[in-house]
């Protein structure tokens, strides 16, 4: 008889919060829309006190890491977390599994769909790792495309937030331009 290998994300997220949702994380249990996965990532946009709330929950290197769009979102540690957690180990056939995309993939399809795919699921902050792999300092790219460096942290910062600045898609794409097209530097 074949063993089923246990999901880690389900896993780490019924040691991370409780089974029983906290009273004020109750309410919004499945009441999330908009819900995907990508890997070891799930998101969902949930309505609540302000307006909607977008809710993420990513396993990272065995840990947790959450945050919220609301107010006290910041570091994952408000009730719309915990919601989106108890959402997802009561009936994870409600998010939509997309499959991870990789550059190459884009290239080679050349079409706007593949570019969006791969631009929703890749952040800004792990565009920058690449391009620091190959010699090219945050500070050498903002200088080069006009941009205070400071703007690229606040963008990537804000990301992570899931609050979103209008250029983050433009500073994704001329991350990418330069990955494909400059060679090493030392910068």
């Amino acid at each position: 008889m074949a063993t089923t290998q246990a999901d880690p994300l389900s896993t780490e997220l019924e040691h991370y919060w409780s089974t029983q949702p906290s009273a004020k994380a109750a309410p919004y249990v499945g009441k999330f829309f908009n819900c995907t996965r990508v890997g070891d990532k799930i998101m969902g946009k949930v309505k609540g006190n302000h307006g909607n709330y977008t809710v993420s929950i990513q396993l990272d290197n065995g840990w947790i890491d959450s945050t919220c769009s609301c107010y006290i979102g910041k570091r994952g540690n408000c009730h719309h977390c915990e919601a989106l957690a108890a959402t997802f180990r009561q009936n994870p056939d409600v998010f939509t599994v997309i499959e991870q995309k990789s550059v190459e993939t884009v290239n080679e399809a050349k079409t706007l769909t593949e570019l969006q795919a791969y631009l929703s699921q890749i952040t800004l902050d792990d565009l920058t790792k690449q391009l620091r792999a190959k010699g090219v300092t945050q500070k050498a790219l903002a200088e080069s495309i006009g941009m205070n460096p400071q703007h690229i942290t606040a963008m990537k910062s804000s990301e992570r937030r899931n609050r979103y600045f209008m250029e983050l898609g433009a500073m994704k794409l001329a991350c990418m331009w330069v990955l494909e097209n400059i060679d090493e530097q030392t910068c």
